[in-house]
């Protein structure tokens, strides 16, 4: 059977590279490519079965790994690799803590992207070797969020209040309050304070020129 990868990334010239170690490691393999992370969910949603997913960290309609626990939480089952020019080992553990199931930096050499996708489409893990210490922040309560979870504490992150989320997200404020509730349980915080400080571990490093 034809295998089929998702690339989720805002630079074409990018995804043309990761096209030709896709052509060069599963020769047969289908490729579909995506700017944002709006469009990756749209493919995925019109019923496109897809083996891997492609993920850029730094798209434009994505703060911070809040895309990545969005595809994560939606299709759980689906693997994603996330391929980044940020190659922190901070950072690459996060994402693996996260759910990733790969992490190729952009760094990498074709051959290097090409043996990735090979262990990948295998069913294998591949990415860099991962820090020793263990992470600052437990990372299973962010696993946890639904992508409407997801959503609200972006906003409760840029300061909206209740009303204001609710106008957005087209929901009442009770369902606002509920979603907060079970923020705060899985983050195990007590206040909107402590769950915009505890949404820090999702933070990325600002991204180099």
């Amino acid at each position: 059977m034809t295998q089929k990868i998702l690339i989720a990334d805002d630079h074409p010239l990018f995804r043309d590279a990761v096209k030709l170690a896709v052509a060069k490691a599963a020769p047969a393999a289908e490729v579909v490519d995506c700017g944002n992370l709006s469009e990756a969910l749209a493919a995925l949603r019109s019923g496109a079965a897809v083996d891997l997913i492609l993920l850029d960290l730094y798209l434009p309609d994505v703060d911070g790994f809040s895309g990545l626990l969005q595809l994560r939480s939606e299709y759980s089952q689906l693997p994603v690799a996330v391929v980044s020019a940020c190659d922190e080992p901070e950072i690459i553990g996060k994402a693996i803590g996260f759910g990733a199931r790969g992490y190729i930096p952009k760094t990498s050499s074709l051959d290097d992207i090409c043996a990735a996708l090979k262990v990948l489409l295998a069913g294998g893990a591949s990415h860099p070797e991962l820090p020793a210490e263990p992470l600052d922040a437990p990372l299973d309560g962010f696993s946890s969020l639904t992508p409407a979870q997801l959503k609200v504490l972006g906003y409760l992150k840029n300061g909206q209040l209740n009303k204001q989320i609710a106008y957005d997200m087209e929901i009442s404020e009770a369902t606002v309050k509920a979603h907060m509730t079970a923020i705060f349980r899985k983050l195990n915080v007590r206040s909107r304070t402590q769950a915009v400080i505890a949404a820090g571990a999702l933070a990325l490093p600002e991204q180099r020129a």
